[in-house]
């Protein structure tokens, strides 16, 4: 039997007739394939789920307010044949590193990476939180962040007891006293005082930073996952935590961050070690709950160290 030959793509066309000849297919994701359009424009076909109403609005707002790098901007959403198109912001850059599930990081932290992370943190904690941020459901759950609450540490201690509460077993077979370490956790996130309320990008892992040849931040992508908004230092303990999630020195990695940006941006230690507790009892369900997933066993592996959920002494 004669091979079938495989289908034209018809989106340059499509993207031809409505005035953009020069269409080409320039990557492909979980969420979609993505073409350029030129000047300074891409389109995006989604194969996932496309960006709400809410979030064009949220990235509006990060936009409008400037910080020192690209972020995603949606300019227009189309439908053709059931399928949604969207036309955005080509982001500069390239990744500033590969995920660490996919390459071993060195021992030693480069500069270069630290002060690119500094430029990030302190880029994203200049943009004040919104109305719009504030609606966001973070992945996994069922309702805005700050449904209910005026404080994000209390909306934030909301969210860790109905996360807990969802698969919670599957978790505590792996991490002794759970049901104690989760009540420690609400209590420490309780008691933070209150702070500034800025947009919260939540997975700052290296793929989602783009740099320039010189290593400076020049895009910021894939909001999404677990944004809102919040204190910033949230934002500075979870990339610590996430820099370097599977490497041979991860745990090192994120001690080193968790210090260097407590030290130079002047986060109290114990809020970046509760919110560390926070975000792995928030995510871990979110991809699988047995010890063959890496994101399961790493919130495992993490609660079972830090010193706010375990209890344990510095």
């Amino acid at each position: 039997m004669a091979e079938t030959a495989p289908a034209a793509d018809p989106w340059p066309g499509y993207f031809a007739d409505r005035g953009h000849p020069g269409a080409r297919r320039i990557g492909a994701g979980a969420e979609g394939v993505v073409y350029g359009l030129g000047g300074g424009r891409v389109a995006k076909v989604w194969t996932g789920r496309p960006p709400t109403e809410l979030t064009r609005r949220v990235y509006a707002d990060i936009a409008r307010h400037r910080p020192p790098f690209a972020t995603p901007e949606v300019f227009e959403v189309q439908e053709h044949e059931g399928v949604v198109v969207t036309y955005e912001r080509e982001l500069p850059g390239v990744p500033l590193r590969g995920d660490s599930a996919h390459e071993d990081y060195e021992r030693e932290l480069p500069v270069r990476h630290r002060n690119a992370l500094l430029v990030v943190l302190r880029g994203l904690a200049s943009v004040p939180g919104t109305d719009a941020m504030r609606r966001l459901t973070v992945q996994g759950d069922d309702r805005p962040l700050w449904q209910g609450h005026d404080r994000f540490q209390d909306a934030l201690a909301a969210l860790v007891a109905r996360a807990a509460a969802r698969h919670g077993a599957a978790l505590a077979a792996h991490v002794p006293d759970f049901g104690a370490g989760v009540e420690r956790t609400l209590n420490a996130l309780r008691s933070l005082p209150d702070a500034p309320v800025t947009v919260i990008h939540g997975d700052l892992v290296p793929p989602n930073i783009h740099t320039d040849a010189a290593g400076r931040p020049v895009a910021v992508l894939d909001f999404g996952f677990c944004t809102t908004a919040g204190d910033p230092a949230f934002e500075a303990a979870v990339t610590a935590a996430v820099w370097d999630m599977y490497g041979p020195h991860a745990e090192e990695h994120a001690a080193e961050l968790t210090r260097f940006f407590a030290r130079e941006l002047g986060y109290a230690p114990a809020a970046l070690t509760a919110y560390q507790a926070a975000y792995a009892l928030v995510t871990y369900d979110l991809f699988g709950m047995a010890d063959d997933d890496g994101h399961f066993r790493w919130c495992a592996r993490h609660l079972r160290r830090n010193t706010v959920f375990s209890a344990r002494v510095p």
